[in-house]
């Protein structure tokens, strides 16, 4: 049931990436390793790695999917820096004087 998290993974790595050809191959013990699947055969991209470690390799492999940010969370980001940046001069003066 574990495995889940692994194949999760990879079906997320899909969708990033446009690709269906990523397999996850579960191995005794809780290791797994990736492989593309081409016309030519299956490539192996990666040794058998434990689940945790084997989830940050393929979270790593495509850029992430950009965040969806609602207007209001842009507005307020925007406040936030703004308002970061006039702390930073206001300290930038105290430490000129």
């Amino acid at each position: 049931m574990r495995s889940t998290k692994a194949i999760s993974a990879v079906e997320r790595l899909k969708m990033r990436s446009g690709n269906p050809r990523y397999v996850a191959v579960s191995m005794p013990g809780g290791y797994f390793y990736l492989i593309e699947r081409t016309a030519e055969g299956s490539q192996k991209l990666c040794e058998p790695l434990p689940m945790d470690d084997f989830v940050a390799l393929v979270n790593a492999r495509e850029p992430a999917k950009p965040r969806k940010v609602s207007k209001l969370d842009q507005a307020m980001e925007e406040q936030i820096n703004r308002s970061g940046r006039g702390r930073a001069r206001a300290g930038e003066s105290d430490q000129a004087e």
